[in-house]
């Protein structure tokens, strides 16, 4: 039997890159899922590639009535919400402090901060009462940001560290009836973009990875993950019976907190 057969989920950022991975594997595990996206077009595609399956909110996670919606959607399309993942993010390029004047770090914080933490937290908020009702569980992507350096910038490093925090408080906070993870993958190519304010709204991961390839040189497994490769730690935290003792922890699936070795080519 799929191990995620009868649940609704609701994915944030689920058009593309990591969110897009998430909504295919929930729905081959037998899921339904709902999905808050800005792209109409990312949305059309999920919609003419699940059918019924799935459900296309268009809107922004920054947004508390769009989070609202989404969440009533999940509930009258499928009877309620088991699982909210939040995932959508923006990401700094690996901006350091240094080279952003004033404005520009005023600005690109207000912006990379709205999406990377008050949206977990206004789609948390949204979700809480749907979710505790079916005593399901929150699940957070994080980033090897949220434990080591050199994962972004310095906006998207903090960003992601807060959300760690945020984990461990709504564990706290939602216990007992609600379980809240997060999962921290490593680096991979994909269309996650950066802050308007910074001028990278336009720019994805893949434009400026001249080999995709070259990502394998921080795992200390020397590959170069796809988004699928990280989702089974999503499959497991929205299984009820697998990770029914399981709140307030980070899974590190990233592979670069483990020293490389010395032998292995750079």
């Amino acid at each position: 039997m799929p191990r995620l057969a009868g649940l609704s989920a609701l994915v944030t950022g689920g058009g593309s890159g990591l969110g897009r991975a998430i909504v295919d594997r929930y729905i081959t595990e037998g899921a339904t899922v709902t999905v808050l996206e800005r792209s109409s077009a990312k949305l059309d595609d999920l919609v003419t590639t699940h059918g019924d399956r799935v459900r296309a909110v268009q809107g922004d996670v920054t947004s508390t009535s769009d989070n609202a919606l989404a969440v009533s959607t999940a509930v009258k399309a499928f009877g309620g919400l088991d699982t909210f993942v939040g995932n959508a993010g923006l990401w700094d390029f690996g901006r350091e402090l240094l080279s952003m004047t004033p404005p520009e770090l005023d600005h690109a914080f207000d912006e990379l901060f709205a999406v990377n933490v008050k949206g977990y937290l206004i789609g948390a908020r949204a979700a809480a009462e749907a979710v505790t009702a079916r005593r399901g569980s929150m699940i957070f992507t994080l980033s090897n940001a949220a434990l080591y350096p050199r994962g972004g910038g310095v906006l998207y490093t903090a960003s992601k560290r807060a959300a760690a925090g945020l984990v461990s408080q709504l564990a706290y906070e939602l216990a007992p009836h609600v379980r809240v993870n997060g999962v921290a993958p490593g680096g991979m190519a994909t269309d996650l973009r950066g802050p308007r304010s910074m001028a990278l709204d336009d720019t994805a991961i893949t434009d400026v990875l001249a080999d995709a390839d070259s990502l394998s040189r921080y795992s200390a497994l020397d590959f170069t993950p796809r988004a699928e490769d990280y989702v089974d730690s999503y499959v497991l935290l929205a299984a009820r019976r697998e990770s029914r003792t399981v709140t307030g922890a980070v899974f590190d699936i990233s592979a670069v907190g483990t020293p490389r070795r010395p032998d292995l080519p750079v």
